[in-house]
């Protein structure tokens, strides 16, 4: 069965409560080149967001009151305007996130951005898919490990993770493979325990999810072989208590030209707002509550298991 055929069967629909959640994704430039991407995002892609369509998230911002405002890639650190877009959108939302893959702010032209993020109180999530090195490199490239340690290092020396700081950093762990994800509370335990033990660092939660199977993930599945079982296994895992949290019911999208979304995955699967292309520019009233939510079998990662939710976003 599809989704939607999935959702009728349990007699549930999904559609808009309250926008509370700004999510800005400010392209698909990026300096890896990770296998699990949904976005395709790389170091070959050049769509990045401008100065103009930046003004635009920030006026948006500035017309509407959103409780979270979460920028993502790509790499935000490779778009040039990421400086102005964290300043004129700290002071209008109580909770400003940016999402990292921790190399790229190992760059020397990313040198200020964590200083920014710290006057800014910019909270941090950062993509660490395994503790095992080689299960990283593997999805990342070789090094990559090492460098993530280096930089969650780094942020802890500035206040990040640390107890009292007011400086939140999350960490979120995808699987490395076509399976799904172990259940988040162990998985914390063991996280937080083996990088205070080798390393010294600590974070102030983990977050756990499937990958979702769009873009280069879904490539990597059909090549392989592992399509049809990975599918399976979300559409086994389906928890229908989860549509009620489930992101999508209270985010709104903006992609890197502008466009509107109801949420990442959607944005990867060309699923445009109320199934129409609108621009940020003409975005003067939220969607009402109920309005339906374009939805395909890539919301079965979402719904797997313990879910993708608005409660799992950051630590507060």
């Amino acid at each position: 069965m599809t989704f939607k055929e999935v959702l009728h069967a349990h007699g549930l629909n999904l559609a808009r409560s309250d926008t509370k959640w700004l999510q800005v994704n400010v392209g698909l430039a990026c300096d890896l080149h990770c296998k699990h991407c949904h976005l395709e995002a790389g170091p070959a892609r050049t769509e990045l967001m401008e100065l103009k369509t930046v003004e635009e998230v920030i006026a948006c911002a500035g017309r509407f009151s959103f409780d979270t405002i979460d920028i993502t890639g790509g790499a935000p650190e490779l778009m040039p305007h990421l400086p102005r877009l964290v300043i004129g959108l700290a002071s209008l939302t109580p909770k400003l996130v940016v999402r990292t893959n921790l190399v790229a702010l190992s760059r020397s032209e990313s040198e200020k951005l964590i200083e920014l993020y710290v006057q800014n109180h910019v909270s941090i999530v950062a993509s660490l898919p395994s503790l095992s090195s080689s299960q990283t490199d593997a999805m990342r490239g070789e090094g990559a490990c090492k460098t993530s340690i280096g930089v969650l290092q780094q942020l802890n020396s500035v206040g990040y993770g640390i107890e009292g700081s007011g400086l939140y950093i999350d960490i979120a762990a995808n699987p490395t493979g076509a399976f799904l994800p172990v259940t988040q509370g162990p998985a914390e335990e063991r996280f937080r325990k083996e990088l205070h033990r080798k390393y010294g660092i600590s974070f102030n939660k983990l977050l756990t999810f499937a990958n979702v199977p769009l873009g280069r993930f879904r490539t990597w599945l059909e090549r392989s072989g592992n399509l049809d079982d990975y599918l399976l296994k979300l559409k086994e895992r389906f928890n229908p208590s989860t549509i009620s949290g489930l992101m999508c019911s209270s985010l709104i999208s903006i992609n890197w030209d502008g466009y509107l979304y109801d949420c990442d995955f959607n944005l990867a699967a060309e699923l445009p707002h109320q199934g129409k292309r609108k621009h940020i520019s003409s975005f003067t009233e939220l969607p009402q509550w109920g309005t339906p939510i374009a939805v395909g079998d890539h919301c079965f990662a979402c719904t797997a298991g313990a879910g993708f939710t608005c409660g799992g976003s950051i630590s507060v």
